[in-house]
């Protein structure tokens, strides 16, 4: 028996692209090493394809999908600059 998938929708695809950045920024523990790792490039490159979906989706999101991308980019950016200057 299959485990049950959830509905394929806007906020899963961008969750996807957010959960790979705080993975790559530290924040959760890699699913494969099962550690804690910084890599800023593969954080940068997950961020910058959640601004691509920005920018491709803009005028075409509701209110509400349209804050949850605004907010994981926020947030995600905020960790990045700091882990960034942290390297420096």
């Amino acid at each position: 028996m299959s485990a049950q998938l959830p509905t394929p929708d806007f906020q899963l695809l961008a969750s996807t692209f957010a959960t790979q950045a705080a993975v790559s920024l530290g924040q959760m523990d890699n699913p494969v090493t099962k550690k804690r790792e910084v890599d800023l490039s593969q954080a940068k490159f997950a961020i910058d394809l959640l601004e691509v979906l920005q920018k491709k989706t803009a005028g075409n999101l509701d209110s509400e999908e349209e804050q949850f991308l605004e907010q994981c980019l926020y947030q995600l950016r905020l960790v990045y600059i700091d882990k960034s200057a942290k390297r420096k």
